[in-house]
């Protein structure tokens, strides 16, 4: 109850000073919902204008608040008397859905049917009864989130290149957790079904590609695809014909034994590398290459397919009714906010730096286990089982996190 008061407290005190992005279109349009710090669920509630807003969070103090994607005629009635109006289209970039090699370190789930337990990214299911609820542990560590910034900066190239977005009509945020949102903001989307979404949302993923009706399968339709021809700057087929020239250019035995091909065609592979690196033209590289089929070519193509789609939240985009977190409130699993930045400034982004909201004072906190980790330009543990002072804004990650407890 102290840690609880201990960090609500604080999450009052910045929304006294708290100052809603003025970007916030049709405001009286969408639903909002509110987690508390007690446990309870607030959901269709609506607010005339951001004034209001501001005041019900000063009062309320949410542990996590949400609005809609969705815009409404009537917000507060139930949902099947709403009247849908449109949505955004909106994007979560999540690294509890990316592989990394870190996970495993500070990543754990158990199995809320049967205790079974283990690292790394949660299962769908469980994998002894089957159960599909789990108590998860997660950290965001620097890995994790610059894992996720690629994932968010590839799907930008695509609602740019590929759908042909401007920047005007798209806003990029940190989460406040472990990922990023995007939020795509255009009359052209705003009343596409789910099942259109769920098309944006296979292209993104690359669900369902074939080569070969991309000109780039082993035996083309496209007559020149295998001869030595102009590449193409636009879409998949330019995805798939830059990563396989580079793989090709880049790749160890070690990274050709992982896709599952066999010594022989490795070593034919290496064996002719130079000569087909001198043609950068050539869509079907492998094609030149005797002994080597459609098999190899097809794990290549897989392997970039893999490597090149983002990895979303694919449920998020398709769901026409979704709350998702407010920008620059404050995340409940780490006091963090989610903020918005540009497109221009989003390699130089610090989520450790830059969305870090409480930056004075300091705090007695008795931390049972954490891993080291870096807020501004200091650092910090790791911790296990010991009384420490920390800044504020660590304290409250690690209580947040239920990594520590408030002590006198």
């Amino acid at each position: 109850m102290k840690s609880a008061a201990f960090v609500k407290n604080l999450f009052q005190e910045y929304y006294r000073d708290f100052s809603l992005n003025e970007n916030f279109p049709l405001i009286e349009k969408r639903e909002f919902g509110f987690a508390s710090f007690e446990g309870w669920m607030l959901r269709h509630k609506s607010f005339r204008d951001a004034g209001e807003l501001k005041a019900f969070l000063c009062d309320s103090v949410p542990r996590d608040a949400y609005s809609s994607c969705a815009y409404y005629d009537d917000p507060e009635a139930e949902m099947e008397k709403k009247g849908w109006l449109g949505a955004d289209l909106v994007f979560d970039i999540d690294a509890d859905h990316i592989p990394t090699s870190c996970d495993k370190i500070h990543d754990d789930w158990t199995c809320g049917k049967c205790g079974f337990s283990g690292k790394g990214i949660t299962p769908e299911t469980c994998p002894v009864c089957g159960g599909e609820k789990f108590d998860t542990n997660t950290w965001p560590c620097e890995l994790c989130l610059e894992s996720a910034k690629k994932e968010t900066i590839k799907l930008l190239d695509m609602l740019a290149n590929d759908f042909g977005f401007s920047e005007k009509d798209v806003r990029v945020f940190f989460s406040g957790h472990r990922g990023y949102h995007i939020h795509v903001e255009s009359e052209t989307i705003k009343t596409l079904d789910s099942v259109a979404r769920k098309e944006i949302v296979d292209y993104a993923c690359g669900l369902g590609f074939d080569p070969a009706l991309q000109g780039l399968g082993w035996k083309p339709n496209v007559a020149e695809a295998g001869k030595d021809s102009v590449l193409p700057n636009l879409g998949w087929r330019n995805r798939i014909a830059k990563c396989t020239r580079n793989f090709m250019l880049d790749a160890q035995q070690g990274d050709y034994r992982n896709l599952g091909l066999p010594k022989n065609v490795m070593d034919k592979i290496f064996k002719n590398r130079d000569d087909l690196l001198k043609n950068q033209n050539r869509l079907i590289p492998l094609s030149g290459v005797k002994g080597v089929g459609s098999k190899t070519w097809e794990k290549v193509v897989d392997f970039c397919v893999d490597s090149q789609s983002a990895k979303i939240d694919t449920v998020v985009t398709t769901d026409i009714h979704r709350l998702i977190r407010l920008a620059d409130t404050l995340h409940g699993k780490t006091g963090f906010k989610k903020m918005e930045f540009s497109l221009q400034t989003i390699d130089s982004f610090d989520p450790f730096r830059d969305a870090v909201a409480f930056k004075k004072g300091t705090a007695s906190v008795f931390v049972s286990s954490a891993p080291k980790f870096t807020l501004g330009d200091e650092t910090f543990g790791p911790y296990k089982d010991q009384k420490v002072e920390l800044p504020t804004a660590a304290a409250v990650l690690l209580v947040c996190k239920r990594r520590a407890e408030v002590i006198e």
